[in-house]
């Protein structure tokens, strides 16, 4: 066997050598390391066992110094499949994460076999002998997983997997370990590959049955005061919290709720990790009732929620607003960093509100009904559109709860007040929500003397002309309430109220019998004590009698 291997490699091997110590143009050192690679392999010479393997290694190091990325290309998959360790590996492992980095390299990276080493590093190296190595090796493969054309291949050859295992081994570390501080980059690399993984749907089942989401909440459990970890972590849950499948396993584990809590009061000035766990605490209560009551039975989980929301809107006001450009002229520069925490906070309040207990609760906490009316009282919804609309779609969730001591009902008519400006808008959505909100508070005989009086309900009369049936719905709704007082019917001769509603019969009743029940109750209420139809309905009685005898019918 020795005479064999002196043969092949004084025959096969040391030609090519002397061939790449000539360094040459580059075409033909890269043709050099082609054929020494294929020499080796078929000559057994690859991996740790080879004797030659220092003299080869030299001759290989030396040309690192050379500017050819896809010479070193073709040396580090030599080198790696050398099965080097240590330094070597080390710095073979830097020297891919360059070539991986380069934009300039998509196309020699998407086309070569080097994931293939790469992706053997992390399954075989020690991860305390070699963890700055896997930090490059990591960094370089999430490189690659930012190009399309190899996220499949990626997939498919188990790197999802890979890295989870490894994320396992390293929350399985312990705290005064020597280790344990220095894997931290390596975790901050892996949650940055996971991320770019995370797009793709095969990768994102993979995460779900590997049980990425508990691996994740344990690694921010253990790495809770290492800042820039959390930070990516937190980063790559909110991408998947984007997508139900993931959403609904990371629901499912239990403690996430806990530690988000725990990092939101930990962290409370850190705009960058704070808007990353209020995005992902909307998408857990976005359509998941018991994650909903979850969260809000963890302690101080809503005194938290608030005392954000006065940190975040306090800063908020001092945010600059306005920059100039460079002919000199002011523009509206929305929304602020503060503001964007406080969009998504009032996400996550409005996404509780939707269960009837909790939904309960918050109607009865005046800190947060008193947040939300201050958002509608200092901010304009030209500047502010959805920060305001969020506000009052929230309070609209609120006021529909009838509990004791109602904040919603404490403050009634400073909320109409705060209404009334965005009625007033050239905003729709601003103008739907604040009708919303009036068709619950209109139930009360305050309100409903609020609406005569501005003669707000001109205004929603007006709107039953929109043919459109998010418009009309609320609109009815409130006009049905404001015929419950025998004294206010009168209005809706005004502005032929009348005849909108048998327009708006007309138009929605064939298909939409819960709007037509509302117009129908409210014409009902207005010609209660008629005493001749002509005088009650106008003009309209025959068109709404022939209309009524219709929808009738079988």
């Amino acid at each position: 066997e020795w005479e064999e291997d002196d043969f092949f490699w004084h025959t096969k091997i040391l030609p090519i050598l002397h061939e790449l110590e000539k360094r040459d143009n580059i075409e033909h050192l890269c043709l050099a390391c082609t054929k020494l690679h294929q020499a080796l392999d078929e000559g057994n010479m690859l991996g740790k066992k080879f004797k030659r393997r220092n003299v080869l290694l030299k001759t290989l190091y030396k040309l690192f110094d050379i500017d050819s990325d896809p010479l070193s290309l073709k040396l580090v998959k030599i080198i790696l499949a050398m099965k080097v360790d240590g330094k070597s590996l080390l710095s073979v492992c830097k020297l891919a994460f360059k070539i991986c980095g380069n934009e300039k390299n998509d196309f020699i990276v998407q086309n070569d076999t080097l994931l293939d080493y790469l992706l053997q590093v992390l399954c075989n190296e020690d991860l305390q002998t070699n963890n700055e190595a896997l930090v490059y090796c990591v960094a370089a493969i999430k490189f690659m997983s930012e190009k399309e054309g190899l996220l499949n291949k990626m997939v498919s050859k188990g790197a999802v997997e890979m890295f989870l295992e490894l994320m396992k081994q390293i929350n399985n570390i312990k705290e005064h370990d020597t280790y344990f501080s220095k894997l931290g980059h390596l975790l901050v690399q892996l949650a940055a590959a996971l991320r770019a993984l995370a797009a793709w749907p095969q990768a994102r089942r993979r995460l779900s049955r590997g049980g990425a989401g508990p691996e994740l909440c344990a690694a921010l459990e253990r790495r809770g005061g290492d800042k820039d970890v959390c930070l990516c972590i937190v980063g790559l849950l909110s991408k998947l919290s984007t997508y139900n499948d993931f959403c609904a396993a990371l629901a499912d584990c239990s403690r996430c709720y806990i530690l988000f809590l725990a990092l939101l009061n930990k962290y409370q000035k850190q705009q960058d990790l704070v808007v990353h766990i209020i995005f992902i605490l909307g998408n857990l209560t976005a359509k998941n009732d018991q994650s909903r009551e979850q969260f809000f039975k963890e302690k101080e989980s809503v005194n938290t929620l608030t005392s954000l929301f006065q940190t975040y809107y306090e800063l908020d006001l001092n945010a600059p607003t306005l920059h100039d450009d460079r002919k000199g002229k002011n523009h509206l520069k929305y929304p602020s960093k503060s503001e964007d925490v406080l969009i998504k906070l009032i996400r996550v309040l409005a996404n509780l509100s939707i269960h009837p207990g909790v939904g309960a609760a918050l109607a009865a906490a005046p800190p947060v009904v008193g947040l939300l009316v201050t958002v509608l009282e200092y901010k304009s919804v030209d500047a502010c559109e959805e920060l305001v609309i969020n506000a009052a779609a929230t309070i609209n969730n609120l006021s529909y709860y009838k509990v004791q001591n109602s904040a919603v009902q404490d403050k009634k008519l400073q909320i109409a007040e705060m209404l009334l400006k965005l009625l007033m808008s050239d905003n729709m959505d601003a103008v739907v929500e604040a009708v919303r909100v009036f068709g619950n508070l209109s139930q009360h005989h305050e309100i409903r003397d609020f609406i005569i009086q501005k003669k707000i309900y001109k205004f929603v009369i007006a709107l039953l002309d929109s043919k459109n049936r998010e418009v009309c719905f609320p609109a009815c709704g409130v006009l049905l309430n404001l015929t419950v007082d025998e004294n206010k019917r009168a209005f809706l001769m005004e502005g032929g109220g009348i005849g909108k509603l048998v327009d708006c019969l007309q138009d929605f009743g064939p298909a939409d019998w819960q709007l037509s029940c509302l117009i129908c109750k409210t014409l009902w209420n207005h010609s209660e004590n008629m005493t001749s139809a002509a005088s009650c309905l106008g003009g309209d009685t025959s068109r709404l009698l022939e209309l009524l005898t219709a929808l009738l019918g079988e």
